[in-house]
Formats: C-alpha cells, structure tokens, sequence
C-alpha cells in the first residue's frame, strides 16, 4: 500500500513555557487539501512552520515523500524546494518586480537560466491571473494581487505540497475573492495543500477534510459536511457559530452542486 506524500506524527512544540502543539498527527495523501481551522494561539500556524521546519518541532516526526525531515542527514534546503508556502504577510521583496520575484526561486535555488527561470516565472503568473501586472513592483499592486504572486513564487517551484498560512486575513474584505478564486483553481488542478483559513465558504468548496485545533491538539476531525451539519464537539460547534457570526456563509464559492448537498 502505498504511503501517504505527507506523514505528521506526533509533533510537540513549545516556546518557553507555552506548549502551543501537543501531540498533533495526520497523514496528507496525493492530490488532498486539508483545510486546518481553530481559534488564534491555536498552534496552527506553527505547525505549518513545522512541517517545512522553519520551526522544528521538539519531538515528533514529518516525513515527506518516504524522508524523514527530523533526520540529521536530510537535506532541508532540497526539501524544502518542493514545499511551497504562502504566508499571511506577502513577504515579497520590495525592490523586485513582480516577475523577479517569481523567478527568483528557481533560479536561486534549482540553478535555471535567467531567461528558463522567467519563463516559468510568466507561466505560474498567468496561472494566477497576475501576468499583465509581471513588470509592477510591490507598492504598485493591492493586497489581493501581491498575495496572488506570492502564490505564483510557490507554484513556480513545481512543489509536491503547498502549506498556505490564512493567505487572506491581511486583506480587505474586497480583495478576499480574487485570492480565493485562484486557490480554488489551484485546488482543482489537484495540487496538494494544506490550509489554514477561516474561510469556510472555500473549505466546503475543496476540502478534502478539515482539522479543527484548538489548545494545541486536534479536537475534531470531518469532512465538509460533517462540520456544516453535525460536528460532534462542543468546542467547534462554539467556534462555526462564532465564525458564522462574524463572517457569513460566503455560499458564492461553493458549487451549485455542494449548495444542493448542503441544503438536503
């Protein structure tokens, strides 16, 4: 039987005093998004920072693809190149222009030409509709449109996996949609992704499962509509109701076909 392309077992992390994940294992098979949902200082942002060891954990395991990245001899930098990741905060480098951005990783990191790496720096932004703003510093694009190149940085490494990290809570509300859009056609193409977001409108569109987390450990597990209809939980019946509050449905993601199921 073949192994799951991501294998999270038992991570632990603290800071200082403050133990932030306890224990928290999931597998991520070929082709999944696992949408990861919960209350802020939840652990879920530092357990993105795990799996692609920005932060390692203090105990537990995360293999990738049969490698063990807790392994002292594994090569995190090449790991790490098929690990794309979209922060929360843009991170993208001022003084480049958009398609330098882009192109910087792969020419960086997998040794491309100058003009291979354009290339393929102008492919990953047309596939995020970015291509006629590819010559725009920074400064010169809305927030929603400097979140869809830092998708278009990791998209152009070709990664097995892509961690985004709430890619839409910087945004103004307006500006949501258009990040959205491009992660739910990312998500069709049948990239692998693990989210964490509190959009529950893009959740129900592709996640394969959700996670919810709270404290520091997994409370619930589920699908979609398990957690529309029935979570079992208290403590994520508490947080849908909170964010149902705050947020709304967002049903103009979903597919005609899941509103329909949705409503049954």
């Amino acid at each position: 039987m073949e192994k799951p392309l991501l294998q999270v077992k038992n991570i632990w992390k603290a800071y200082d005093e403050l133990q932030v994940l306890k224990g928290v294992s999931f597998d991520v098979e070929e082709g999944e998004v696992k949408v990861i949902f919960g209350p802020s200082g939840s652990g879920k942002s530092t357990l993105l920072r795990c799996i692609n060891m920005l932060t390692p954990p203090d105990k537990g395991t995360v293999i990738l693809q049969g490698t063990n990245l807790m392994d002292s001899d594994t090569n995190l930098n090449m790991i790490r190149s098929k690990i794309g990741m979209v922060f929360q905060h843009f991170n993208l480098f001022l003084h480049l222009k958009a398609i330098d951005n882009v192109s910087l990783g792969p020419r960086r990191v997998l040794g491309l030409s100058k003009d291979e790496a354009t290339e393929r720096a102008l492919d990953a932004l047309i596939q995020v509709k970015m291509e006629k703003w590819a010559d725009h510093y920074p400064a010169q694009l809305s927030g929603g449109q400097q979140q869809r190149v830092g998708i278009a940085r990791a998209l152009v490494m070709n990664p097995v996996l892509i961690l985004f990290d709430e890619p839409t809570s910087a945004l103004d509300p307006e500006l949501i949609g258009e990040v959205l859009q491009v992660m739910l056609d990312i998500a069709k193409s049948g990239t692998t992704m693990v989210v964490v977001t509190h959009e529950m409108g893009f959740a129900r569109a592709v996640a394969t499962e959700m996670i919810f987390i709270d404290e520091g450990v997994i409370v619930e597990k589920g699908t979609p509509r398990h957690f529309a209809i029935s979570p079992e939980t208290e403590r994520a019946k508490q947080f849908l109701h909170r964010l149902e509050v705050l947020y709304g449905h967002h049903e103009e993601l979903l597919e005609p076909e899941d509103k329909e199921e949705g409503n049954s």
